[in-house]
């Protein structure tokens, strides 16, 4: 791991998304609560949150931290696609970004998961870092880095 004991302690917040495409009829189930499984956004949010909070036992070498709090909201783009956004903030020497990549990314596979019975074509992703904030590094807002231009 890398050594984060002489950073000082700051508010950090990273905020990522990730997309999730399905058939129409998908959607309109989970939106109609349909779904053998139960309701489809509140199970993804829970998991998302959970997923967050367990991110240091899933990727290796990631400093546990004690997060302050974890939202994850979805939207529906249009008649096939929904976006998750994660938001995870936390009093630390180190950034949050790999606890809202992991609470997009553990949310979009519980969608596929209580879908999958009846849409195997669904596809996840991109899954993305939106914004950063806090540490040393500063700001950062994706689109606004110069490095991607």
């Amino acid at each position: 791991m890398v050594e984060v004991g002489e950073k000082d302690v700051t508010r950090r917040v990273a905020r990522a998304a990730a997309t999730v495409s399905m058939h129409s009829e998908t959607l309109q189930q989970i939106r109609d609560r349909q779904m053998s499984k139960g309701d489809v956004f509140e199970v993804a949010r829970l998991a998302g949150i959970m997923g967050a909070k367990r991110t240091s036992e899933l990727i290796p070498l990631c400093h546990p931290l004690p997060l302050d709090h974890v939202t994850i909201s979805f939207e529906e783009i249009d008649e096939r696609t929904v976006r998750i956004e994660a938001q995870a903030g936390v009093h630390a020497r180190t950034g949050v970004e790999m606890e809202a990549l992991t609470a997009v990314s553990v949310a979009a596979l519980t969608v596929y998961d209580m879908c999958k019975s009846i849409d195997r074509d669904i596809v996840i992703g991109p899954i993305q870092l939106l914004e950063k904030s806090g540490g040393k590094s500063g700001h950062y807002l994706r689109g606004n880095d110069p490095a991607e231009s």
